[in-house]
């Protein structure tokens, strides 16, 4: 079937927190703005996600999601979140849904975030019936800059598929991050097979304001604490919702939506008065440029929105069970980005002394590779002319 419209499906599986689903939209509003039109045709997609996205999350034009059933996370791996029903039937119910979309919809490009087959290999037979079915269409796997310490991602693609496979299958792997900051081919995190089809793009920082919803203004000054989504932040909520702002400068605190009730109440019998508490803030990137100085968690989304800035911040990276947020936060501060301070040093006069210390200074970022976005509609742009030769680069001829 053929269309006179761009289609594009992004796929995050969403079993814990929002910063898959996230990067999948920051990169719909991108390719929706950026992306070429030939002959006046408009570009249209699916944001396949295992999350209702929160109200706050704007969509871009020609764009509507697709939420399957959820899966959640715990210590003995995926379950169900709602369904009264075992995980192997949920990933088959998510898998036919999958593979009916891709059948129906037809897309030109799909990109799938960080878990190539999604929970329980959902996708794998999805991804192979859409090659099989439509050749011309475009596969890429998106992958944030760091993924985990090198041996646990190098199991994590051991239990994929051989080499071989995973090279017919995708056509580049885009790592959102800047190689001179951390470089996930070096590290091992990226397996040999996939060395000549990955494309650094730099992290995916600058242009986030695309999505973000109007907001009020915050009148400055004002320190800002966010913890992400909120699922693993309240330790560092309850920390922060007693730091003592620098004089004249108000606290807003942003829980993040995922965080439980019971979390929610623990954060707010810690804080001190004046503190503001909200679930969410529109206009997030916006506030974080704006604020004299910003404490937060380490996950990837937040970096970047604090990359985009020269906003001075402090970052407490979640250290278990993964190490990504401990290595990303690491390498930022190895590039003079951030300061860092470890879990284990995390109450509220640490917090307020190092408020005290960065409240309105300026940090430039400048050096870093920012522009994630903008070079990730410049490859989909790529892959979706008619000549394949034009479509992949030589690992010498990738940007760095």
């Amino acid at each position: 079937m053929r269309h006179d419209t761009t289609r594009i499906v992004l796929y995050s599986h969403d079993a814990l927190g929002l910063g898959h689903l996230r990067r999948n939209l920051a990169l719909a509003h991108q390719l929706a703005h950026d992306l070429p039109r030939p002959g006046g045709a408009g570009v249209t997609g699916l944001l396949v996600a295992g999350l209702a996205p929160p109200a706050a999350f704007r969509l871009p034009p020609g764009f509507d999601w697709l939420i399957l059933p959820g899966f959640t996370k715990d210590p003995g791996g995926y379950r169900p979140r709602r369904l009264r029903d075992t995980p192997q039937s949920l990933a088959a119910l998510r898998s036919a849904l999958v593979a009916t979309a891709l059948a129906d919809f037809a897309p030109d490009l799909v990109i799938v975030d960080r878990h190539l087959y999604g929970v329980r290999a959902e996708l794998r037979a999805p991804l192979h019936r859409l090659r099989e079915e439509h050749p011309a269409a475009r596969i890429v796997l998106g992958l944030r800059e760091v993924l985990d310490a090198p041996e646990a991602a190098a199991a994590e693609w051991r239990a994929l598929e051989e080499p071989g496979a995973l090279r017919a299958l995708v056509d580049e792997v885009w790592v959102y991050g800047d190689r001179h900051v951390h470089d996930a081919v070096a590290s091992g995190e990226i397996p040999p097979a996939l060395h000549d089809r990955t494309v650094f793009t730099g992290y995916l920082a600058n242009g986030r304001a695309l999505m973000d919803r109007e907001c009020r203004e915050s009148s400055p000054p004002f320190i800002l604490t966010t913890a992400g989504g909120g699922s693993d932040g309240p330790r560092l909520l309850r920390a922060a919702a007693a730091l003592v702002p620098p004089p004249g400068h108000r606290h807003l605190l942003v829980t993040g939506p995922q965080l439980d009730e019971a979390g929610l109440a623990a954060v707010r019998a810690a804080a001190r008065p004046g503190t503001e508490i909200h679930r969410c803030l529109p206009g997030l990137s916006r506030r974080i440029d704006r604020a004299s100085a910003v404490v937060a968690m380490g996950g990837y989304n937040t970096a970047c929105e604090v990359l985009a800035s020269s906003t001075p911040a402090l970052i407490v990276p979640r250290e278990e069970p993964r190490r990504e947020q401990l290595i990303r936060a690491r390498s930022l501060r190895r590039a003079g980005a951030v300061d860092v301070l470890r879990s284990a040093d995390l109450d509220a006069g640490a917090l307020t002394r190092w408020a005290a210390r960065a409240a309105g200074r300026r940090v430039p970022r400048t050096r870093l590779q920012r522009d994630g976005l903008r070079a990730a509609a410049a490859r989909a742009a790529a892959l979706l002319r008619p000549d394949p030769a034009r479509t992949r680069r030589a690992p010498e001829e990738q940007p760095s």
